[in-house]
């Protein structure tokens, strides 16, 4: 099969051929009909020691495909099921997976292997699609359940005003779900005004430019300093940014993968008594199905922006690395 290998730090992404997998018992192999290329996989191409990544990984978490074949334990899944996937690989017996939580499962493993044309998976990571979802789309309920999972942990309530720092795929589904959940003003920010119509059909009330008067122009657009700010960037100094945003005994919610330190002034959270919350993953058996069953609307597949296949890889993973009008790329095998 082809795939998409990682070989070094800034060494472009190289398509080649590897023997096509097969099953262990509790596995099933798919065929991927989409898999999305997410910030964070760019950023462990740029330090891939904390993810325990080398030379010839596969990327690609964000997982939809066709089952092909099956271990001999299966038994809740058959060949030509569609089925979209989660990517944290937990033991499988432990009290955390055993309640629908892998992600905070001790031997917990965030997966690869979705830039490629099959993929092998546990058959306890995946899940039916419903009617009505087209099996590539399956692949945003990754990001969906992670957006949702932001929302769910910050306790939003109906009426809250929402401040959203980036405007990339998960600040503006965290929008959606915002919206969803009855926020009054829902304001995003970003350093470009392109992905500003997206934002609004997402579910943003308002769109606002950062620099130096960020707090005061996300202020004016919630009527007032927000209950919640997401932080959905991960640069250095975008947690100050936050902090000094929300208002006095509101919550900050760290969303953005920062690697190598922040600088921030802990004494303005102390000052305003913040709530200081992060966030990661989600849970498998609650948000992830209810991520699945959004799709239906069709709303949240506004974020995708291109479609491509193998081959064009290498090139379109590194012009992400730069400031584009992309949002969500999805990779389709089929395309190559």
């Amino acid at each position: 099969m082809k795939a998409a290998f990682f070989d070094a730090v800034a060494s472009p992404l190289r398509i080649a051929t590897q023997a096509d997998p097969s099953p262990g018992p509790d596995e099933v192999v798919l065929r991927v009909a989409a898999c999305g290329i997410c910030g964070s996989d760019l950023h462990i191409t740029e330090d891939p020691k904390p993810f325990g990544i080398g030379a010839g990984f596969v990327l690609g978490h964000e997982i939809a495909g066709e089952v092909l074949a099956t271990g001999a334990d299966v038994r809740d899944l058959r060949p030509g099921d569609g089925v979209a996937v989660v990517p944290m690989r937990g033991c499988g017996h432990c009290a955390r997976c055993l309640s629908g939580d892998p992600a905070r499962c001790p031997a917990m493993v965030l997966i690869g292997g979705g830039y490629a044309e099959y993929v092998t998976v546990a058959a306890r990571q995946c899940r039916v699609l419903p009617p009505g979802i087209a099996l590539a789309d399956g692949a945003l309920a990754e990001p969906l359940a992670v957006a949702l999972h932001c929302v769910v942990r910050a306790g939003l309530k109906p009426g809250d005003r929402v401040a959203i720092i980036g405007a990339g795929p998960i600040g503006l589904l965290v929008a959606f779900w915002a919206r969803r959940m009855g926020a009054a003003s829902v304001v995003m920010a970003d350093i470009h005004d392109h992905q500003r119509d997206r934002a609004m059909v997402l579910g943003a009330t308002g769109f606002a430019l950062s620099g130096d008067r960020l707090a005061e122009n996300i202020a004016d657009l919630c009527a007032g300093p927000p209950d919640i700010v997401f932080e959905c960037v991960g640069k250095r100094g975008l947690l100050q940014a936050a902090t000094e945003t929300v208002r006095l005994q509101g919550k900050v919610v760290g969303v953005g993968l920062c690697i190598g330190g922040d600088e921030w002034d802990p004494f303005v959270a102390l000052t305003k008594e913040i709530d200081l919350i992060f966030t990661v993953f989600f849970h498998q058996r609650n948000e992830f199905g209810v991520a699945l069953d959004a799709l239906a609307g069709g709303v949240p597949q506004r974020i995708i922006t291109e479609r491509i296949g193998l081959s064009q890889v290498p090139q379109v993973f590194e012009s992400l690395r730069r400031r584009t009008t992309q949002c969500k790329v999805l990779i389709q095998p089929e395309l190559s």
